[in-house]
């Protein structure tokens, strides 16, 4: 496994652990206690600053998408642990989807709703 793969691996089972023994004293776990809603605002706004960090220019706009994408995997690895969504079901999902043009797999979801 890659030192990137590892790192997220390694990420998402501390938040797993989190849910199972819930610190008192820790982020995560005021997270959990707000649930989707606390949890998607988070993510909301992570992601709004994602898009606001790109438009920077230079290094130092660069450095700033890494730290706010960093905070955004971080927030939807939480949503995930939240729901139980293990992690190997979204590589799983996005394994699925290689080798399919987005265009046609977008429009094949449509079809089946």
């Amino acid at each position: 496994m890659s030192q990137s793969a590892q790192i997220l691996a390694d990420l998402m089972t501390v938040i797993e652990d989190r849910k199972a023994n819930p610190p008192a004293r820790s982020y995560t776990t005021s997270l959990f206690a707000g649930g989707v809603e606390k949890i998607g605002s988070k993510i909301l706004e992570e992601a709004q600053e994602v898009v606001d960090a790109a438009g920077e220019a230079e290094a130092v706009g660069q450095a700033h998408l890494t730290h706010e994408a960093a905070d955004l995997i971080y927030h939807l690895f939480v949503m995930l642990g939240y729901r139980e969504v293990p992690l190997e079901d979204v590589a799983k999902e996005l394994q699925k989807r290689f080798g399919i043009s987005g265009l046609d797999e977008k429009a094949s979801r449509k079809n089946s709703d």
